[in-house]
């Protein structure tokens, strides 16, 4: 695939990023533990609150690296930008208005699954980055399409079905998209997108794509 940019470009971009949004990486990464803690330890307002946590991360996704940054060197990212900030509508729409998405930890494959997708977004991805050669601050921290995407994905597989298909739309889309990253860019932590897409099509496949009865803890 010819891209219009070259490896050195994309991380240069990455570089840029992370220097001008700091410390905002703690910030996206602390509302992501958040999102965890209020999946194992349910509230009544959970599942609107962890929909507002994923969709304030597509939306910094789309709006900010996307569309501010990956922009000077892709013209694609308006494409990408537009991706991002409709799945965080989808999520904002259907879990925080509509209230239409539930999340439950649970003993079973599918949980034991997503939890690994969420360890491996947060905690691998960024090792493996590391120790592949490229570190801070050329590391894709969390914030940036692949971990993010992974990330979702795993917080995904908690959510209660039937649950509306949309919200797995972007994020399944941007697995196949992102993990060309891992064979372009040598970002081999992104291989892991293939796996999380396979999955995500799994959890398309699982939903009804309607509204989640309350007393449903499945």
């Amino acid at each position: 695939m010819q891209l219009p940019f070259t490896v050195e470009q994309f991380f240069d971009v990455i570089r840029s990023y992370n220097t001008a949004v700091w410390p905002a990486q703690l910030v996206l990464l602390a509302l992501a533990l958040v999102a965890v803690v209020l999946v194992v330890l349910p509230q009544r307002w959970s599942g609107a609150g962890v929909s507002l946590i994923l969709a304030t991360l597509w939306a910094w996704l789309g709006l900010v690296y996307h569309l501010a940054f990956f922009t000077t060197i892709n013209p694609l990212a308006y494409a990408f930008a537009a991706i991002s900030v409709a799945a965080a509508a989808a999520f904002f729409w259907h879990g925080v208005i509509l209230r239409q998405l539930e999340f439950r930890w649970v003993i079973s494959a599918r949980v034991g699954v997503g939890f690994a997708f969420v360890v491996f977004a947060l905690i691998v991805y960024p090792a493996w980055s590391t120790f592949s050669g490229h570190g801070y601050p050329a590391l894709p921290t969390f914030g940036l399409p692949c971990p993010t995407t992974l990330f979702t994905i795993g917080i995904l597989a908690f959510a209660v079905p039937p649950y509306p298909r949309s919200v797995l739309i972007g994020p399944v889309l941007w697995c196949f998209v992102g993990a060309q990253a891992a064979f372009l860019f040598g970002v081999h932590a992104d291989l892991g997108l293939i796996v999380a897409g396979v999955f995500g099509l799994v959890l398309l496949a699982r939903s009804a794509g309607v509204n989640p009865p309350s007393d449903v803890m499945q």
